[in-house]
């Protein structure tokens, strides 16, 4: 967990109870903000861009076929999405987030130079073979450097992805108005930032990657790396550096220990009262009011005459008796698994952005209009940033305003009807995705071809504009599911988690890069045979994509009704009636941030 300064009163509170006084902390609030929005802005710049990239990278430099780059990816940015949460446990139990950052800065600089010399060097890939030659694979050697930076990438992203959001945060004061309302404003602008700096990575550095030069294609976002970790460096001196004061999994593991350990005693009749409850001595975390879900929790608190409490009201052992306020946490964090694992269902139709869609885009005509000029099929994922880009403030300063007197509801909808209307946007965008595959399909078997994909196939003259409908809708249900869930994360984790909900996102896409990794071996194995398609062949022309997007839209309304029976559930953090309408009635009252 992490410390951080109360006001005033709670240094007094803290010198009473007998425990050392925290330091004051200086916030430097918009300050620090160049250098710490500066380093989040060129960071992505530097990998983001690559990251969309990387599979026509893999099918044309490094000559994989598709199902074995598409897999590669899908591990690669699953793992790259799993690795924050082993950064948050690192930054909030030892390192801190300012360290964190660093580190993670300087390894993704390393592995972006590491993968600019796989593309600079020639006898660090394949050689280039030419149309109707046998392309040569990859060696041993050149494997192991080009994955040696997919590994420096993660470690990078393990690190900057999980507390560049909280680290940002921790500039601004958050017992002030003026801090809280520099808090929203960061995300605002963190938000701003991000997708500006995903579109000019999916258009401009995609473009010279794709059509000037691979190796200046990549030295570009090499160098904006090393901008981004220049800027984060010399911003040191104005940072607040929160200093890490022990794990929060070892909290939970307390909490889990015990209750095993209890679980023959019966539980009390009153809870509220019997159970142990300690006066509450950190200015980070606030006091959790009592819930009456998963009560079998609750015997980790409950004192039994073996249990030793010290003369200032805590426990002597914590593996032995557990305060109610850490049994609470557990329980914060029980209610967002179901909520969190309904994300990960919606995110396999997020990924297939980076896959299956840019094989679309390459077996269609991407010229634009009668000109010679041919976009890039990584780039298609621009339009997904734009609506996303857009609909933000179109969102946050027309609609909000409307919804709020229809509704009388703050911000127009609930964290979870959000989120809700982002998993039946997926759901649409999977259908639209299988009508528009069908008509590019029958295009390539039925009309005249305007050449021939990398994979062989014929390309299909639809224009690829058709891709943009099923785009931008996920770009929406981005806008409404992904964006509410980091808020719905930062608001109902314990604030001494904010390391690890920062992660829990990245978790959840990394889960649903591996589910559809999985999907896609599977699918590839089962089908194809007894002279049916393979759906997912190299060339799309002779596989059923459509039939694949319609599968997971199929999931996705499954996994729809699962969320409105978790949504229904869910008991909101910090309030005994956690349901919609005590939320609703809660929102006159000021909140920590």
């Amino acid at each position: 967990m992490m410390a951080m300064t109360g006001e005033k009163p709670r240094e007094m509170e803290n010198l009473e109870n007998g425990t050392e006084a925290e330091p004051e902390i200086k916030y430097r609030g918009w300050k620090a903000m160049p250098y710490v929005i500066g380093n989040e802005t060129f960071e992505k710049l530097g990998t983001i861009g690559t990251a969309a990239n990387l599979l026509v990278y893999l099918t044309t430099i490094f000559h994989l076929n598709s199902v074995t780059a598409a897999t590669t990816l899908n591990i690669f940015s699953g793992t790259t999405n799993l690795t924050p949460l082993l950064g948050a446990f690192l930054s909030d139990a030892y390192l801190g987030r300012y360290i964190t950052l660093g580190c993670a800065s300087v390894s993704s600089l390393l592995g972006m130079l590491l993968l600019t010399l796989t593309a600079a060097i020639s006898k660090l890939h394949p050689p280039k073979c030419d149309k109707g030659q046998q392309c040569v694979g990859p060696s041993s050697v050149q494997l192991v450097v080009l994955l040696c930076s997919f590994g420096l990438l993660v470690i990078g992203a393990g690190g900057i992805r999980p507390c560049n959001l909280a680290f940002g945060a921790d500039q601004f004061d958050p017992h002030t108005e003026s801090g809280r309302r520099g808090i929203n404003s960061f995300f605002n602008w963190y938000y701003f930032t991000f997708t500006g700096a995903m579109m000019i990575s999916s258009t401009f550095i995609i473009y010279i990657q794709s059509n000037v030069n691979w190796a200046l294609g990549l030295a570009i976002p090499t160098i904006l790396m090393f901008i981004s970790c220049a800027l984060f460096f010399l911003g040191t001196r104005l940072y607040v550096k929160v200093m890490p004061e022990g794990s929060p999994f070892t909290s939970i593991a307390q909490v889990l220990v015990v209750a095993f350990r209890k679980r023959g005693l019966k539980q009390p009749d009153d809870p509220k009262t019997s159970l142990f409850n300690p006066p509450q001595l950190s200015s980070l975390v606030s006091k959790l009011p009592y819930t009456d879900q998963f009560r079998f929790l609750e015997k980790a608190a409950i004192i039994t005459p073996t249990d030793v409490i010290k003369p200032n009201g805590h426990t002597a052992n914590p593996w032995r008796l557990c305060s109610l306020q850490q049994v609470e946490q557990v329980k914060c964090l029980a209610r967002i698994i179901p909520i969190w694992a309904t994300g990960v269902i919606l995110a396999v139709a997020i990924v297939q952005e980076t896959t299956f869609v840019v094989f679309q885009g390459l077996q269609s005509d991407r010229h634009f209009g009668k000109s010679k000029f041919e976009i890039p099929a990584a780039s298609f994922t621009v339009f997904s940033m734009l609506a996303l880009t857009i609909w933000i403030p179109v969102y946050d300063r027309i609609l909000v305003p409307w919804l709020q007197r229809a509704t009388g509801k703050e911000g127009g909808f609930t964290l979870l009807q959000r989120m809700g209307i982002g998993i039946v946007l997926t759901v649409v965008a999977m259908v639209v995705s299988g009508l528009v595959e069908g008509r590019r399909r029958s295009y390539a078997l039925h009309r005249p071809a305007p050449g021939t994909a990398p994979s062989g196939g014929a390309i299909s003259s639809m224009s690829s504009f058709w891709l943009v409908p099923q785009l931008v809708l996920l770009g929406l249900a981005e806008a409404f599911n992904l964006i509410g869930q980091v808020e719905f994360y930062y608001k109902q984790f314990p604030e001494n988690m904010r390391s690890l909900a920062g992660g829990v996102l990245f978790c959840g896409l990394a889960c649903a890069n591996y589910l559809s990794g999985f999907m896609v071996t599977v699918i590839h194995r089962t089908t194809g045979h007894n002279g049916r398609d393979n759906w997912l062949a190299s060339d799309l022309n002779h596989g059923r994509l459509d039939y694949f997007y319609y599968l997971i839209a199929l999931i996705g309304v499954v996994n729809f009704v699962f969320f409105i029976v978790f949504a229904n559930w869910y008991r909101y953090k910090g309030l005994e009636d956690g349901s919609e309408i005590a939320l609703e009635n809660s929102k006159s009252k000021s909140s920590p941030v």
